[in-house]
Formats: structure tokens, C-alpha cells, sequence
């Protein structure tokens, strides 16, 4: 008589590599169930709360969140074991016979950051080669600021300023798209170092002024949470209240997915708000620098503010050739005009938005606020609705296609 055979119940555990993590929070503010927590040497996943719903997944900079182990569900790694991790421990040989079932999206996200993927879009195919991780918490790279300029009004509610810092002699390499770590002086009220925080870079791959070894950040200077109470954010101001001459720790940089496409005849299809058009300018820039060699398609910009004086970059973004960049802002404050947002320019020119949809050759950025998500999403649906297409089916070819981008915050 066969003996019984015992089943023995395994997870797909996620975890957080210590080696590679900044400690720059973004995991634990993204997680929407709370699994990830932290103490004051390692960020951590709970196993009895986290879903793998890959969330965190995506805005992570450096990829420390895509690491997942095999574990018989009963010994899955505790939060006290991985608080005492100086590195990952290596897989471990399960018991004959023991597996996992997964649902089928579930195992097909977790296969792609088991393979270093982290579920996130691949960049365009034709993406240069970005480079990441190149300067850490421990020897980060000291950039010398060269210019601060404020580049909203006088009387504009949101203080938002374009900073220019020079790396002299050290390399720094980055490209459209990517990110920056700031590391803010002094410590928190714990008396522990400030978090890393992240910047997208505002200026082309060959620099705020071409030639010279700098890049440029948009930053805007936090005053309230979300919900309008006071408070200072700590990066924000100190990165707004720099001069001509300070010295700032920088460390990345960061980003293999929201990179633009090289190819001839790739066209850009850029929806931001606020800070987020730090990236879609670094994109047009780099277009507008080689507009002679007339390599690109088209650029279709949605821009929303609350008025022109809260826009940044307005003055420029003016003075770009109609035929060059297809431009509309959305203003939500306006005196005696009713509210407008960027998904209300989106369905008002759906059927250029839709031609662009179809296009093989197109790639979609989406960069703000979290909160301007859910209504670009719709407003996309709806012109497919419109156009003949069902974004539900749509969406993940356009994943799949790597011509879909979103990095919201």
C-alpha cells in the first residue's frame, strides 16, 4: 500500500534586498495594504499581509524590491529575521514534491521580478542603454549648484524652481526619464539620516547647457500634505533654498522603463501635471536639439496647472514651433472659466489621440500626481470607446509593445 503523501504548502515570498536599497520610502507609501515596514537598518515585507500585488513594484529605483524566494509557507521568512539581513539569503531547496499555485496574472508578474523585471513596462526597444546605481548612500556623487531659478510667478500659489547642478570632473551619465537620489542634510527627529528622496532629471542626456557635465531638476517646494495641512517638506526646500556655489550629495542614478524611444519617426504622446513635466521636457529638449536631423515624428504634449503662472516652463513651452510640438494646457483655476484637466483635453482631441493610439511607432508617458491616474485612465477609454477600440483589451498589448509608461507619485 502506497504511503500518504503529504503536501507541504509553498509561497512565492517577496523580499527586499538590503545590499541594493537607498531607504528611500517610496515601497512603504506605495504599498496600498500596508505590508512593507521598516526599522532603522532594513525595509521589510510581511508575508501574512502581502498579496503580491506588485504595486511597490514599478516606482522603485533601484529594483531592491524585485527579489522573491520559494519558501514552505510555514517557515516564510519573519520581519525579525529580515531586519537582521545584511543580504539576501539564497534560494533554498524545497521538500520532494512541494509547489505553488499562483493565480495565473499573479505568477506571471512574480516570474517577471523573480527574472528582474519587477513587472514594470520594458523601456522602448530602441531606448539607449541607461546606467543606474552608479553612486550609493555610501559614496554618493557631490554636484555643485549653478543655477536656482524660480520658474513660477511672483504671486503663484506653488513655489517651483529649476535647479541646475554641475558634476565638475565626476561622470554622471543619465538619460531622459530617469531619476536622481537627493540626500537632504542633517537628521530626522529620530536622529537618523534623512531618506533619499527622487527627482526626475529635467535636462537632456547631454546636459542643461550641452557639453557640460550637468543636469537640471524641477522641484517644487512642499508646504502641505495632500490633504492641505502644513508642513515642510524636508528635500523640497532644502534643494529650493540652495545658491549659486552650495554642494549637494546625489546618489543613482535611477530608471530603466520611462526612457523615450530612438528610433526615426518614434512619436510622443506626454500627459503631465506640475513637477511632472520634468521628464517630458527633457524629452522635448532632446527633440528640439536635433531638429535637424528631422528623426522624430510627432510630440503631443496635455500639460495641466492651476492657471499659467503655476505652469512651469510656460514662457518656453510658448515660444516652441506649432509644427514641432503639439501643445495643450489645462487649467483648472482660471477666474469666470469652468475647471479643466488634462483627461478633458485628452477626449476633446480624441481623434488625433486615438491616430496616435493606433500608431506602432507612438509611446504614451504619463507623469504627475498619483491622483491624476484614474481620470487619464478613463479619458483613454473613452476615446477608444469613441475610436472603435476597448482600452481593456488594448492596454496590456500596449504594455506589452513597451509603449506605455506611467511613473506617478
Amino acid at each position: 500500500m502506497d504511503a500518504a503523501v503529504q503536501t507541504v504548502e509553498v509561497i512565492r515570498q517577496h523580499l527586499i534586498d538590503p545590499e541594493i536599497c537607498i531607504r528611500c520610502n517610496t515601497c512603504e507609501d506605495t504599498c496600498p495594504i500596508g505590508a512593507i515596514t521598516h526599522d532603522a537598518r532594513n525595509y521589510v515585507v510581511k508575508a501574512d499581509v502581502c498579496n503580491a500585488c506588485n504595486a511597490c513594484i514599478p516606482p522603485c529605483p533601484t529594483g531592491a524590491i524585485d527579489n522573491w524566494r520559494q519558501v514552505v509557507k510555514a517557515r516564510a521568512y519573519s520581519i525579525e529575521e529580515q531586519f537582521a539581513w545584511d543580504a539576501l539569503p539564497p534560494q533554498e531547496d524545497l521538500p520532494v514534491g512541494a509547489g505553488a499555485e499562483l493565480p495565473p496574472e499573479v505568477a506571471r508578474v512574480t516570474a517577471e521580478a523573480a527574472a528582474g523585471q519587477g513587472g514594470a513596462v520594458a523601456p522602448p526597444w530602441s531606448a539607449a542603454h541607461p546606467y543606474v546605481n552608479l553612486y550609493t548612500l555610501d559614496s554618493p556623487a557631490i554636484a555643485t549648484v549653478s543655477g536656482n531659478f524660480r520658474l513660477t510667478g511672483d504671486d503663484a500659489s506653488s513655489d517651483i524652481r529649476h535647479i541646475v547642478l554641475d558634476f565638475g570632473a565626476t561622470a554622471f551619465p543619465v538619460l531622459e526619464g530617469q531619476t536622481i537620489g537627493i540626500i537632504p542634510p542633517g537628521t530626522d527627529d529620530n536622529g537618523r539620516p534623512h531618506h533619499v528622496r527622487l527627482y526626475s532629471v529635467a535636462s537632456p542626456r547631454d546636459g542643461e547647457r550641452p557639453r557640460y557635465n550637468n543636469l537640471s531638476l524641477t522641484v517644487k517646494r512642499v508646504t502641505e500634505d495632500h490633504d492641505g495641512r502644513p508642513v515642510r517638506g524636508v528635500a523640497s526646500n532644502y534643494l529650493c533654498d540652495l545658491r549659486k556655489g552650495d554642494q549637494v550629495k546625489v546618489v543613482g542614478p535611477y530608471g530603466t522603463s520611462f526612457l523615450m524611444p530612438n528610433h526615426p519617426g518614434s512619436s510622443l504622446l506626454m500627459v503631465c501635471t506640475g513637477t511632472g513635466s520634468a521628464p517630458m521636457r527633457a524629452m522635448t529638449e532632446r527633440r528640439r536639439r536635433r531638429i535637424g536631423l528631422k528623426e522624430g515624428g510627432e510630440l503631443m504634449l496635455f500639460f495641466g496647472a492651476r492657471a499659467p503662472g503655476e505652469l512651469p516652463y510656460f514662457g518656453p513651452l510658448m515660444k516652441l514651433p506649432k509644427d514641432f510640438i503639439d501643445i495643450n494646457l489645462a487649467f483648472s483655476r482660471l477666474p469666470g472659466k469652468p475647471k479643466q484637466y488634462v483627461q478633458d483635453l485628452i477626449r476633446a482631441r480624441a481623434a488625433d489621440v486615438a491616430r496616435l493610439i493606433r500608431d506602432d511607432d507612438c509611446y504614451i508617458y504619463i507623469c504627475g500626481l498619483k491622483g491624476m491616474e484614474k481620470g487619464v485612465d478613463e479619458a483613454l477609454r473613452d476615446v477608444c470607446r469613441m475610436h472603435g477600440m476597448d482600452w481593456d483589451e488594448l492596454l496590456p498589448l500596449l504594455r506589452e509593445k513597451r509603449r506605455y509608461h506611467v511613473e506617478t507619485y
